[in-house]
């Protein structure tokens, strides 16, 4: 597999082949990069030129390549080469690193500058190299980049400086890493033959982003920045990709979870592999070991594996015919998968059961003490200065305990708990009700029209946009977050769309929050470039300038919510517990939100993208450096490959 994609002044080179998975970034402009990442042990190589006066722009001569290698201690290394042109004369390195792919995020993202990530380079004929061992010892990294037509020197701070005897470079590039290769996945093993057969006939960027991503040991998250396991993402993705899925493909995923589950039963955010590890434990004072590190720190994806689990094992005719022999699977210590799911089942009741004999904020699920992020809105400043997010405790809750209430009655969890602990398990559907009964209740804004209108007004001219009508009577919404006083953290949000594809909401929610977020921004949350995540308009000046559109999670698309969004209507616009306006309503919105879908389909296989406003309309802009911020988007991200199963309505289809 061979898959390019630009991204703003970003091209994204991605190659599987035998055992080379690689992903090499060209980021042009006036910060010039070369940074390439590895599937194995997640790990890389980068480097940042010093800022140029004018953009350059570099250019692939040729493809890139798979290469192997076996170093001066007979060990083998496995790379990717390319030969590149760049419209300069000279180009000088600023910082080269080299190990794993975290220490490149901190270094991009936050200025942390790892020293066990730096090496001199040694200069040999045309060519220069960096190139060392992992800490371990163990075989490590090698950058090696050779002039053509051109020279190499060091300047008098010691950097790198490539010229070229005309008014451009030519560079061959070559990149290797020691860590052992993953095991791939390939097309035929992840779909079912008809979902196969329409994505390489008409998603074959999404095909090719997904198998990059799908490995035996763990489907990762996105690629360049996450190629480890994450809970969340794997979840997510499975969930909604599920009606293209084989079995198979779905239990191997779901196993990833399952097996990763710590002693409490709740589900690992993300795993670190590599050298990271090492570099952890090293920094720590602990003996030094490559073993894989867990986070537990999130708390949203201890409630998303339950519905994500029944949906498989009860709703699915495949998974009813396949659970009790999948439960009854062990891992490597022996363990069943239905006593690891028993495990988080506990868990859930037992998070669950204080809100549920006192309905109070307090009692709420909260963030980790000591933790700012908890739920998929990840970034320092992603929920406003929450503590409680809408996300667990408005949908994610309810729905894990309507997912052990309705394992418990297919009885498939019965082999593997006591008797007291089935009894527990018995009250989950009243726990579900009154949570999901109680729960909107304290997150409920309420906005007078004119304060409204001012809001509106205000945050269309910080943003640069134009004011839009506003809704007759109050302005209502669902608050993103209650605060560490209970108080809601005023920012309308694309969350409810969790509700909507694990719940059965009533009409007079539904009505409300479709309401809200189907408005035009920036009264709610659609645009021409996509729906928003986030509109601080409501919120005070402080929290507006944490959500504006160059905010990893501010008015921002992420094209995986839509996705989201888009298979939670479907699912709700088929319910005949509803009036009849109930099911305009999401006719509507479905309608609405698959015309933008349908409009950015070429950002759609990426983890985010922003937008610019003119004449009247807005067009999608990439996210990322270009833009001065922190972070950027994955080219190829897991949970945005799920269009492969998440289809428009009948008369919308895709052309």
């Amino acid at each position: 597999m061979n898959h390019r994609v630009v991204d703003g002044n970003a091209t994204s080179l991605l190659l599987r082949q035998g055992p080379v998975a690689g992903h090499m970034v060209l980021t042009s402009g006036t910060a010039p990069r070369i940074l390439g990442a590895f599937v194995a042990g997640n790990s890389g190589a980068a480097l940042w030129f010093v800022p140029s006066a004018q953009p350059i722009h570099w250019r692939e001569l040729g493809a890139i390549e798979p290469l192997s290698t076996i170093d001066a201690q007979g060990r083998a290394l496995h790379g990717m080469g390319l030969r590149v042109e760049v419209d300069a004369a000279e180009l000088t390195v600023h910082q080269t690193l080299l190990g794993s792919v975290r220490t490149l995020r901190e270094y991009q993202s936050d200025g942390l500058l790892c020293a066990t990530a730096m090496t001199t380079p040694q200069l040999e004929g045309n060519a220069v190299r960096w190139a060392r061992d992992r800490l371990d010892g163990e075989a490590g990294y090698v950058l090696e980049v050779q002039v053509i037509d051109g020279s190499k020197a060091l300047d008098d701070q010691g950097r790198v400086v490539f010229r070229s005897q005309s008014d451009r470079l030519t560079l061959q590039l070559k990149m290797f890493t020691g860590e052992p290769p993953l095991t791939p996945i390939t097309a035929a093993e992840l779909l079912t033959e008809p979902a196969l057969s329409r994505a390489s006939q008409t998603m074959r960027s999404a095909l090719d982003s997904l198998c990059f991503l799908s490995y035996q040991e763990a489907l990762l998250a996105g690629s360049w920045r996450f190629h480890t396991y994450f809970g969340r993402d794997t979840l997510m993705a499975v969930r909604l990709l599920m009606p293209a899925l084989r079995p198979e493909a779905v239990e191997a995923a779901l196993a990833t979870v399952l097996v990763r589950l710590n002693g409490e039963g709740e589900v690992a955010h993300e795993e670190d592999i590599g050298e990271y590890p090492l570099l952890t434990r090293i920094r720590r004072g602990e003996p030094a070991s490559a073993e894989p590190m867990y986070d537990y720190k999130m708390v949203d994806d201890d409630f998303m594996l339950l519905p994500v689990l029944a949906a498989y094992l009860i709703e699915s005719p495949e998974g009813r015919a396949r659970a009790q022999a999948y439960l009854d699977r062990r891992d490597r210590q022996g363990i069943a998968y239905g006593e690891l799911v028993m495990r988080n089942a506990s868990a859930v009741m037992a998070k669950s059961q204080p809100f549920f004999k006192d309905p109070r904020w307090s009692n709420l699920v909260a963030l980790k003490p000591g933790e700012v992020v908890g739920d998929w809105r990840d970034s320092s400043d992603g929920l406003g200065g929450g503590r409680y997010p809408y996300s667990v405790n408005a949908a994610l809750v309810p729905a894990a305990l309507r997912a052990v209430a309705a394992l418990g009655r297919a009885d498939l969890l019965a082999p593997y708990a006591s008797r007291s602990a089935l009894e527990q398990l018995a009250s989950a559907d009243l726990a579900a009700t009154v949570w999901e009964t109680e729960v909107p209740k304290l997150y409920e804004v309420r906005v007078s029209r004119e304060i409204a209108a001012q809001a509106i007004a205000r945050h269309a001219d910080e943003m640069g946009a134009s004011a839009v009508l506003v809704p007759e009577g109050e302005t209502r919404f669902m608050a993103l977050a209650l605060d560490g006083a209970g108080q809601p953290v005023p920012v309308l949000h694309s969350d409810f769309a969790f509700a909507t594809l694990f719940g059965r909401p009533d009409a007079a929610r539904l009505d409300l929050e479709l309401a809200s977020m189907m408005r035009a921004f920036p009264a709610g949350l659609m645009t021409d470039a996509g729906m928003l995540v986030a509109n601080a308009a409501f919120a005070s000046e402080a929290t507006r300038a944490a959500f504006g559109p160059d905010h990893y999670h501010g008015a921002v698309v992420w094209s995986w919510q839509q996705a989201l969004l888009a298979a939670g209507l479907a699912r709700q616009g088929v319910r005949t517990d509803l009036p009849a306006t109930t099911l305009q309503a999401i006719a509507l919105a479905e309608r609405a939100l698959w015309q933008v879908i349908e409009a950015t389909r070429g950002a759609a296989d990426g983890e985010l993208w922003t937008w610019t406003y003119a004449a009247g309309r807005y067009s999608v802009r990439p996210f990322g450096i270009s833009l001065a911020t922190r972070d950027e988007s994955n080219a190829a991200q897991l949970w945005s490959t799920v269009y492969l199963a998440v289809q428009p309505p009948v008369g919308q289809e895709r052309s």
